[in-house]
């Protein structure tokens, strides 16, 4: 069994999380997906869904064994509980590789850690919760 852990905030659906989960699985036979806690997103704004509804829409997607929030202190809790064998990043998730693989280390973690392929957007296709935000406000606001 080859375990792979992705994560995120999943706030809104669209096709580059389909894209990004659909790769990570492909890193493994098993995918389980840490969908960040509110309180935890702080790069970025504040997600609009609610925590458990987010973790409900990632585990009706196809290439998802598994999802479950993340722990509210400590982000290394679910990875320490699953033991993967890959952590997968997002093409554009702002974790920087080294630091994460030395955090793994001191924890005792043996896992690779590899970052997925970004997906082009079609014409008028928007592969980003943020945009989706934007747009909505922009034709409905």
């Amino acid at each position: 069994m080859r375990p792979v852990v992705a994560q995120g905030t999943f706030d809104i659906l669209h096709p580059g999380h389909v894209h990004y989960l659909r790769e990570a699985k492909a890193m493994g036979d098993r995918l389980h997906v840490i969908v960040a806690r509110e309180t935890n997103v702080t790069h970025k704004a504040a997600p609009v869904v609610p925590e458990r509804q987010r973790v409900e829409m990632v585990e009706a997607l196809d290439p998802v064994d598994d999802a479950r929030l993340g722990d509210p202190d400590d982000i290394f809790v679910p990875i320490e509980a699953i033991d993967p064998a890959v952590i997968a990043l997002g093409h554009d998730q702002h974790h920087d590789i080294e630091k994460l693989e030395s955090q793994l280390a001191d924890r005792g973690l043996d896992c690779a850690v590899e970052r997925v392929s970004g997906r082009a957007a079609g014409a008028d296709e928007l592969l980003s919760s943020g945009r989706i935000i934007d747009r909505i406000l922009e034709q409905r606001g």
